[in-house]
This record gives structure tokens, C-alpha cells and sequence, in this order.
């Protein structure tokens, strides 16, 4: 009987344990600076949701609902995989979609499963008849008090295999034709940093990399897509040159079904005038 009772809290502490791992979402905070950015920008917050792959948080999405609410946006990005190619339910995120539209502009670019699932124009469709903006290499203006910044994505890599991938991302980002005015780009995906820097831009929003799906406490993830093993952008932001880049943990899963110490996210930028 013991060995019984021993064995059930061992269970229940498993699936506490799991559950809360990928269902207790964390907002994370960060504020970013730039001399660049317009002052009109000041104070502007701007929340980023990724990589959800058809993940339910509460009935209705009503949990992650409130988390985007809580964050006070007056910009919603989402960077890319609403929808998981292996488990297409459109229905899961335009569920989430409706409220946010209602909170402020909402902001989307292609993720890989977007593309993979080759469903991109039904899609683009739904998300465009709920008012979102849809950005495949292009860029819109966001104007505030007489100042603007452009906010510029661009399409997957998955594409075009034809081309590398560094390569596909310049051809994207000469294609959305970028002004000299600040810009906030909405890129899938954080493995191309460096070409962001190369054509110095100014701030990138990036997901993808699901904190690397596995957390090993102290060292970091554990593999991460287009990295590989033990891979170095996970999350958090990541500087170099004039370019900064926020990079999310995400939301749901793909592949691998759980996530290890490695708490869905949703991520919140203050943005700030040097």
C-alpha cells in the first residue's frame, strides 16, 4: 500500500509538473532604448505572441487573452506558427486572434509552418478580414503625434529552398524596401541575426527557437530549430552593432510535445528615447 501511495504522488507531482510548464504563461518585461527612435515613441509598448502551434491556454484562449490585456498594448506582434503543420486548426488561433484585434493594431508575418502546411492564402485570408496586417516582405507606417516608424516583415525561409537562407533573408528584406525611418521588423526567425545587422536594422522581434523546447537549469536550451544542439539564441535580447533583437520562448509545441523548465511566454517592450 505504501509503495501505492508513493507511486501516485509521483505521478501526480510528474503531471503537476509537466502542466505547469506548458501551461503557466509568463510575462516577460524588457524596455529597449534607442537615440534613434522618434520621441513620439516614447513610452509606446509593443507585445509579442509566437509561435502558439494551435496550443489552448483556457477556454477560449481566455488565459492568454488576459495576459496580452494585462501588458496594455498599443501593438501586437505576431511572429509567426499560429497554426502547427502537423495538427492544422486554424480555428484554436482566430479564436485568440478575435480578442486581440480588439485590444489594438495587430501586426503578423509567416512562420515555417505557415508555409509548410501550404495553406498560407486561407491563412492570410482569415487574419485579413479580422483586421490584422499581414506583412509578407513589406512594411507599413505606424505614425504617432506627427513621427512614424516602419513596421517591416518579412516571409520564412521555407519559401524558397532553392536559396540559402541567408541569402532568401536578403532577398526579403530588399524586396520590403526600407526607408531610413525606424524600424521595427517582425522576422521568424533569430538564426539570421546577423543579416538583421548587416542591413542594420534598427529593432527585430523573432521567435522560432522555443527556448530552446528542453531548459537545462544554468546552462540554457537544449535544441532549438535552425540551431541545432545546445544553441545560443533562445531568448532574451540580443545586441550587436545598432541592431537589437527581442527573441521569444513562444508559446505552444511542435515535435517535441512538453516543454522542460521552460515557461510559455509572452513578451512585453516598452519602447524607450535615449
Amino acid at each position: 500500500m505504501k509503495k501505492l501511495i508513493i507511486l501516485l504522488l509521483l505521478i501526480a507531482f510528474v503531471w503537476s509538473f509537466i502542466w505547469v510548464n506548458n501551461n503557466w504563461i509568463q510575462t516577460t518585461e524588457y524596455t529597449l532604448s534607442s537615440a534613434e527612435l522618434p520621441a513620439a515613441f516614447d513610452g509606446k509598448r509593443v507585445v509579442q505572441v509566437s509561435d502558439l502551434h494551435n496550443a489552448n491556454f483556457g477556454k477560449g484562449q481566455s488565459s492568454l487573452i488576459e495576459k496580452v490585456e494585462a501588458a496594455d498594448p498599443d501593438a501586437i506582434f505576431l511572429t509567426g506558427d499560429l497554426i502547427d503543420s502537423n495538427r492544422y486548426d486554424l480555428e484554436t488561433s482566430l479564436t485568440l486572434v478575435d480578442a486581440l484585434v480588439e485590444m489594438s493594431e495587430v501586426y503578423f508575418v509567416l512562420g515555417n509552418h505557415e508555409v509548410a502546411v501550404n495553406k498560407i492564402d486561407e491563412i492570410t485570408a482569415a487574419l485579413e478580414e479580422r483586421g490584422v496586417t499581414v506583412l509578407m516582405n513589406d512594411k507599413v507606417q505606424w505614425e504617432e503625434g506627427g513621427e512614424t516608424v516602419q513596421i517591416a516583415g518579412i516571409n520564412d525561409p521555407l519559401f524558397n529552398v532553392d536559396l540559402t537562407e541567408e541569402d532568401f533573408t536578403r532577398d526579403a528584406l530588399a524586396e520590403t524596401a526600407l526607408t531610413d525611418d525606424f524600424t521595427l521588423l517582425l522576422a521568424h526567425r533569430p538564426e539570421m541575426f546577423s543579416i538583421y545587422v548587416e542591413q542594420g536594422i534598427d529593432l527585430v522581434f523573432a521567435g522560432h527557437a522555443h527556448g530552446g523546447q528542453v531548459r537545462i537549469p544554468g546552462l540554457g536550451g537544449l535544441i532549438a530549430p535552425g540551431q541545432g544542439w545546445f544553441p545560443t539564441m533562445t531568448e532574451g535580447i540580443f545586441r550587436k552593432e545598432a541592431t537589437q533583437l527581442v527573441l521569444s520562448r513562444g508559446l505552444g509545441n511542435s515535435g517535441f510535445p512538453v516543454r522542460v523548465f521552460n515557461l510559455p511566454e509572452v513578451v512585453a517592450v516598452t519602447l524607450e528615447k535615449e
